[in-house]
């Protein structure tokens, strides 16, 4: 039995027309031999509905119930779907998350996948050719219905390929697939036949909305190949797969930027064993990702510690640090809006140095001044103010030879 599992997001289901589309590349993928999986998100829309009304009910939603409503939202597209190639004389049946099961844990709103029964899955593609399920939700031991937070349906596509073991996952969404860069911010921008997974798990950490992080670790750890590719055309997508050699000869792949960042600083505090320990800690156990980290020379035992945080985090997090000054002497705290990240990616980072050294230039030369700066294997981040970001991702596409005219 050939298995392909092909996903849709919410603006490839938002009305009639859009599903037929839908329809199309399933019936394609029947006309291959393939068995097919069909995962599919909320119409488009349909949760931030769900989500108004849960608020107009509740000040504060009880969280399981919360999920429980969402859901409904998947219910929704996946029963109008299987009506809509039934029709058309496909043999296929809806399935829920609850059904197979989809096991998660109890964290209700972005919970996290602990097995699938894939034999109820082969067990339903022995009886009928299309199997359309509902992604982004799942159950509890106890069978409480659960959601996996936004983009969901992502993961739920590549942890039943995974499952299912030797079976490819089509992402279908609005774009041809993973750009060197956001079209959007730069014109010559282009699309990348191949990406391994551990540059499109920084690229998506990083703000790049094609795939969602927690998708792009399943894939990697089961080793599921994920082709991302558009509902509104034939165009082959790209491939997330493992690095090769190939890959790893080009210097970057690409340049991603985020500009959900606040630059939060503490003043004026005691430059001693502990410090660090006592300010992050309590941060930590709130919830809340750190993620660059400056701290500023000392002066007669005196020093500044900075980092950012995502805006949604900020208040969060201010009160957190509110609760830790007097213990640390901390003298002032501020925070700036006015930031964003920007970051160059690319595995052949591994082996060639000057990476850094070449984007540190090319900003400077178009007047972009750095604030603060972090690195991995296969990234370099700067953060820098927000009006430039634009300048920066341009500027780096082109230091980086990423442009149309140049192929990987």
């Amino acid at each position: 039995m050939r298995i392909l599992v092909q996903k849709f997001g919410g603006s490839s289901v938002a009305d009639l027309e859009c599903m037929k589309k839908v329809r199309a590349k399933v019936l394609s993928a029947l006309g291959e031999g393939y068995k097919v999986i069909v995962v599919l998100s909320a119409r488009y829309g349909q949760t931030n509905k769900l989500l108004e009304m849960a608020y107009q009910w509740s000040d504060e939603p009880d969280p399981a119930e919360l999920d429980v409503l969402l859901t409904t939202g998947e219910q929704e597209s996946v029963a109008l779907f299987a009506m809509l190639l039934r029709d058309a004389g496909v043999n296929a049946r809806s399935v829920l998350g609850h059904q197979l099961p989809v096991r998660t844990d109890d964290t209700y709103g972005c919970a996290r996948i602990l097995s699938i029964d894939d034999e109820y899955l082969r067990r339903g593609l022995e009886r009928y050719d299309v199997l359309v399920m509902a992604g982004f939700q799942g159950c509890t031991e106890d069978k409480r219905l659960t959601t996996l937070g936004r983009g969901g349906s992502d993961t739920s596509a590549v942890a039943v390929a995974a499952a299912l073991g030797d079976v490819e996952c089509h992402i279908y969404t609005d774009v041809n697939g993973v750009y060197t860069t956001d079209p959007r911010l730069c014109p010559e921008a282009r699309k990348v036949d191949r990406i391994s997974y551990d540059e499109m798990l920084e690229m998506a950490s990083m703000g790049a909305k094609v795939l969602q992080i927690r998708s792009v670790e399943f894939a990697k750890k089961y080793k599921v190949p994920v082709r991302v590719r558009s509902t509104f055309s034939d165009d082959p997508g790209t491939l997330v797969t493992q690095e090769d050699e190939m890959m790893e000869a080009v210097l970057v792949s690409g340049i991603a930027y985020d500009r959900d960042q606040v630059r939060v600083t503490l003043c004026g505090i005691p430059d001693q064993i502990g410090t660090s320990a006592a300010i992050f800690g309590p941060l930590a156990e709130g919830g809340i990702l750190v993620d660059m980290i400056v701290q500023k020379a000392s002066r007669e035992g005196i020093t500044d510690m900075t980092f950012t945080v995502s805006r949604k985090d900020l208040k969060r997090a201010l009160a957190i640090v509110d609760k830790v000054r007097p213990a640390i002497g901390c003298r002032e705290v501020e925070h700036d809006l006015n930031v964003a990240k920007v970051s160059v990616i690319g595995v052949g980072m591994r082996n060639h140095s000057g990476v850094a050294a070449r984007a540190f230039a090319a900003l400077a030369r178009a007047g972009v001044n750095i604030l603060m700066i972090s690195t991995s294997e296969i990234k370099i981040s700067c953060l820098i103010e927000e009006k430039l970001v634009d300048l920066a991702v341009n500027t780096l596409h082109e230091e980086f030879d990423l442009q149309l005219s140049h192929t990987k």
